[in-house]
């Protein structure tokens, strides 16, 4: 396992962007892009948490921003405009995103007060929005215990989302207009609680796991075809588009949901290793 970044805060939202891994450290308010050397640059600062983002079809960085709240492209000036906004969903903001080929992004948010933990029942408060490319956002799923990392397939008719306190991954059928029907349980992963994925050219996913300190590779259906160890909490991951491709990991140390925002011992990382299989589908391609 390589080194490529350390020192950082909470790392998230890793994405293969023009032949460099870009990722989000929330604790900085930052989006990084870093080559394969290690050498990084900040490409945008930005205070919100989460903060998430993915790449549009005509190649603006889109980020989820909590503090406004909607979704903001980064334009050719360096400045950051509002592309949907995202006020109506949610109260307590959004989590994740991944925009798919057609322009269409999909946002998530477990829509409770992330510190004081979820509500009581079997129905849970969590969405999964469709922000079309006109701007506007629409519910397309609900009841989802913790919605986290999401990917597409590359046929773009099928989104996989990590439901982290159900310890599945679901899946869902993606409609002509952007719609999501036929939910199922694409993997049921024991005990696992899966945070952010992405899918590999063999239709396998891989999944980042914090509590259990892992990155853990998954057929659908659930069969575990590989792990990889790591020495602190796994948040992301993501595959690169090179010869070999590689598995990008971004890790840090977790204190617990209470302690998010008062945490100072992050010891952020980006980690890499060898595989065999490439990425496909989205986000980032």
């Amino acid at each position: 396992m390589e080194v490529l970044v350390t020192d950082r805060g909470l790392v998230e939202s890793p994405r293969w962007h023009q032949g460099r891994l870009w990722f989000s450290d929330w604790i900085a308010g930052e989006i990084i892009a870093v080559d394969h050397t290690g050498a990084f640059e900040v490409v945008v600062r930005h205070a919100s948490l989460p903060l998430c983002f993915d790449f549009l079809p005509d190649g603006r960085l889109a980020l989820v921003s909590n503090q406004s709240p909607a979704l903001l492209t980064l334009e050719p000036d360096g400045s950051l405009a509002q592309y949907a906004d995202l006020s109506a969903l949610s109260p307590f903001g959004c989590n994740d995103i991944v925009i798919d080929g057609r322009g269409n992004a999909y946002v998530n948010s477990g829509n409770f007060d992330f510190a004081a933990g979820p509500p009581e029942g079997p129905i849970q408060p969590g969405f999964i929005a469709l922000v079309t490319p006109d701007g506007a956002a629409r519910l397309v799923a609900e009841d989802i215990a913790f919605p986290n990392g999401m990917a597409i397939t590359p046929d773009n008719r099928t989104l996989v989302v990590a439901d982290s306190y159900r310890h599945h991954l679901i899946g869902f059928d993606i409609a002509a207009d952007g719609g999501l029907a036929a939910r199922r349980v694409w993997a049921d992963l024991g005990e696992d609680a899966p945070d952010g994925i992405c899918l590999d050219a063999d239709s396998a996913a891989w999944y980042a796991d914090v509590p259990h300190q892992r990155c853990t590779r998954v057929a659908e259906g659930g069969q575990v075809l590989s792990t990889v160890p790591l020495d602190r909490g796994g948040f992301a991951c993501m595959l690169s588009e090179t010869d070999p491709p590689y598995l990008y990991i971004v890790a840090a140390r977790w204190p617990g949901a209470a302690a998010l925002t008062t945490h100072t011992d992050w010891d952020g990382q980006v980690l890499r290793t060898a595989v065999t299989i490439p990425g496909a589908g989205w986000p980032a391609r």
